[in-house]
This record gives structure tokens, C-alpha cells and sequence, in this order.
């Protein structure tokens, strides 16, 4: 999909463009309307030798941002949307859209303590951007966001604002904002940097030594996809010659809309991460480029 901007025509939404699907596709919005009733769930473990081995070679040359296997991750989702359109859609008031941009997104901790306050943190891919590039935005980000325990402007703060409402203006305040969601009219202060509102929005469950666990998907918003990531740890491999061998290995879990694709495409979709995972030399290629691989 291109990444320029369109010119929008009737139907369309700010945030996305207004897809024509064929037969069942096309009433399965009406038939299922909300997004937590239609969820399909995958879950794979996936060899990251070769990954971390492009990681501890990237690192080795003194570099201040250090790369880490979540950066990779993350940047492989997003050029597997890139390549894979349909992961880029979302059904809302009944109809199917697809977003004019890639973006991803992911909760930070200010900090490692129980009480610790929550970061949200989004990114859109530039069509230029390389891993290198990438994960230095990712690291500037999270870096300035700890800055401070507290917020600091953006959706966090919008959200505080909120929450400092007493209950009885709350209430009618949020059912407000779920009309104007469902037509996708809610202001930009509400939507831009909303992991809600990301095309995937991904949870690092490693980073606490917890296993990739399921997570739900949320009716408020347009994200279809949400990816836990856990724990790395070793485990034996059948190799393509039948060799068995110790590799390092981590468990994804993925829960999709499926209303927005079948599960051959999910299937396929899944096949291309893998695949960057054994050849991640790929991901010094700019955003744009394709990867190269072929479904036979």
C-alpha cells in the first residue's frame, strides 16, 4: 500500500478509506458488529537464532542506541503490514476501511516498580527508515519519555484529564466520545497516539519474563491486531535436514478481527515474520523496498 496521501471521496474516514468487499465480507460487520465477538487467535513459537545473532553483530560496532530483539520485532510487523495490505483494516459503523498509514504501537513503563505510571507510545514507519534508523526513534522516544515519572503532553495527558472528572460528568462524557468513534468523527486530541488507534498494537511480556499470553481486542478504536511477544528461551528445533538442534526461540501470540481477512492470509502473513526473523539482513533495507519473498 502506498503510503502517500489520498484524495478522499464519500464514505471515507480521517483515518482511513472506504474498502468495497465482496458477498459474506461485506454483512459480516452487520451480522458481528463488535470487534471482541470476532476474534481469532494464533500462537507460534519462532526460531530468533539467526536474529539475535544480526542483533549482537549490530552492536558490536560501539553504537550508543543499542538494538534490541523488540526493535526488530516490532519493525518486522510493520513491514509485514506493508506487504500484506489486509492487516491494515478495520471494520467500524458496519463497514471495512483501510488506513492510509502503517503505524505501531506499545505501552512503556516509566518505570520497573508495581506503582510505576504507563507510557503510551506509537510510531509510523517512514517509507526512508532502515532498523538502524528505526530503533533510534523508538530508544529517543522511550528515553525522553522517562524523563519524568509523570505525564508530559500527548494522549497520557489528555487521558489524565479525564480521569480527574468526577464520575457523574465522566459517564456521559465517554458515551459521547463511543458515538463519535463509531462514526469517526472523534477530535485528533482523542485518536492521534492512541495505541487504539494504531494499525497493531504490540505487548513486550518478555521484557517481564512472562510468557506470550492472550490479549483481548478492544471495541473502542480501530486496532485489529494485537501481538504479546514473550519470553525468549531455548528450545530443541527440527532443522529442514532432521537434524534437532538447540535454537533460541520466542512464543507469539497474535488475536486478530478476522472479520478483516481469512485465515490463509493471517496464515501467510505470519510465514513472511518468520521468514525476516531467519534472514534479518532484510531489515537493513528501507521501508519501501520489498523483502523479497514469495509465497510458493
Amino acid at each position: 500500500m502506498s503510503e502517500t496521501k489520498r484524495k478522499k471521496k464519500w464514505g471515507d474516514r480521517r483515518d482511513g478509506r472506504l474498502v468495497k468487499t465482496p458477498g459474506l465480507q461485506a454483512v459480516m460487520g452487520y451480522i458481528i458488529p463488535k470487534r471482541t465477538e470476532c476474534e481469532v487467535y494464533l500462537n507460534d513459537t519462532v526460531d530468533i537464532t539467526e536474529l539475535l545473532k544480526y542483533i549482537e553483530k549490530k552492536n558490536s560496532d560501539g553504537r550508543s542506541e543499542k538494538l534490541t530483539l523488540f526493535h526488530c520485532m516490532v519493525f518486522s510487523l510493520a513491514r509485514m503490514v506493508k506487504e500484506r495490505p489486509l492487516m491494515n483494516r478495520f471494520i467500524q459503523a458496519y463497514r471495512t476501511y483501510e488506513r492510509d498509514e502503517i503505524s505501531i504501537s506499545f505501552v512503556a513503563r516509566r518505570r520497573f516498580k508495581d506503582d510505576a505510571e504507563e507510557a503510551l507510545m506509537f510510531f509510523i514507519p517512514k517509507e526512508e527508515d532502515t532498523i538502524d534508523s528505526f530503533s533510534k526513534g523508538i530508544v529517543g522516544e522511550i528515553a525522553e519519555t522517562r524523563k519524568s515519572e509523570h505525564s508530559t503532553g500527548g494522549i497520557d495527558e489528555v487521558i489524565d484529564k479525564f480521569a480527574a472528572l468526577p464520575r457523574l460528568v465522566l459517564i456521559p462524557v465517554m458515551r459521547l466520545i463511543r458515538i463519535l468513534d463509531f462514526w469517526g468523527i472523534n477530535p485528533k486530541v482523542l485518536t492521534d497516539g492512541d495505541p487504539n488507534y494504531s494499525t497493531i498494537l504490540v505487548t513486550n511480556l518478555g521484557s517481564v519474563h512472562c510468557p506470550a499470553v492472550y490479549h483481548h481486542l478492544n471495541n473502542y478504536g480501530t486496532c485489529s491486531i494485537m501481538v504479546a511477544v514473550g519470553e525468549m528461551h531455548k528450545e530443541e528445533i527440527i532443522m529442514e535436514d532432521g537434524r534437532k538442534e538447540l535454537r533460541d526461540v520466542v512464543d507469539i501470540g497474535a488475536t486478530l478481527d478476522e472479520r478483516i481477512a481469512d485465515g490463509f492470509y493471517f496464515a501467510r502473513s505470519l510465514k513472511l515474520v518468520k521468514y525476516l526473523f531467519a534472514h534479518p539482513e532484510l531489515l537493513d533495507k528501507t521501508f519501501s523496498e520489498h523483502s523479497g519473498y514469495t509465497y510458493e
